[in-house]
């Protein structure tokens, strides 16, 4: 069993997600840019939307008294909406107005005080789906329309203005980045609708940059002058004549 050494990122969201530990993936950089400081936890869940994650989220967030013995998260981000976005009658689609009430749900359940997830430590990430390239898409048996999901990725911004949590708005900045063409989003896509390591740069990208304007306190690199420090001494700084009082584990935030 692990101890609890280091507190943690936690990512949730369905294949957009679960695929961000492939080569270049988002959760790949997180993971090395938070090494020795946070681990990154992937809870992507490929197929599933916000109605099915409600429940996962459920068994997967330590409630109050459990806190108490594991992990703190202190990044939390939220990515759904790829399945969700697909239309009726797809088995996995959520109406527009539901999906925008289980992203609520989502937040409130950590930031809510009279949660049992409450977590006023938790800082929240806000993730809009990335655009379709219905062209490249070749699964007619699950079809995905451009402008459905570019609704869902503004329904996501919604969200985040009324609960006052930042949102990467990945839709916009690939779209832009591709001359706001459909098919010139095809460089960042494996398949139409799967981010390649160019488009989960993008993402990483984004998230970094709403660490260091709206969560400093999380930049790993400097917050007023302070770097948040690895959890274990660097090798270079044990007191080889005692070496046991500089190996205990020590708190990486120092403010």
């Amino acid at each position: 069993m692990a101890a609890n050494v280091q507190d943690v990122i936690m990512l949730v969201g369905d294949s957009l997600t679960q695929r961000g530990w492939e080569k270049g993936g988002f959760a790949q950089l997180l993971a090395e840019r938070y090494v020795r400081k946070l681990d990154v936890i992937n809870r992507g869940l490929g197929g599933y939307q916000t109605d099915w994650a409600i429940p996962v989220c459920e068994q997967i967030f330590a409630n109050q008294h459990e806190q108490h013995h594991v992990p703190k998260i202190k990044l939390l981000t939220i990515w759904y909406g790829a399945n969700d976005a697909a239309p009726a009658p797809n088995t996995r689609h959520v109406p527009r107005d539901r999906y925008k009430a289980n992203l609520s749900h989502f937040i409130q359940m950590v930031k809510s005080p009279t949660s049992e997830y409450y977590s006023p430590e938790t800082r929240i990430i806000l993730i809009t789906p990335s655009p379709v390239n219905t062209k490249q898409w070749g699964k007619p048996e699950s079809p995905r329309v451009f402008d459905i999901t570019r609704s869902y990725a503004e329904a996501v911004k919604e969200v985040g203005e009324k609960e006052k949590v930042p949102v990467a708005d990945i839709w916009t900045q690939m779209f832009d980045s591709a001359g706001r063409s459909e098919e010139g989003c095809k460089k960042y896509l494996t398949d139409g609708l799967h981010l390649n390591s160019d488009g989960y740069n993008i993402v990483f990208k984004a998230l970094i940059d709403i660490v260091e304007r709206v969560y400093p306190e999380l930049d790993p690199t400097e917050f007023n002058g302070v770097k948040m420090q690895d959890a274990f001494t660097p090798w270079d700084q044990v007191n080889v004549q005692n070496p046991r009082p500089s190996l205990v584990k020590r708190k990486v935030q120092l403010y």
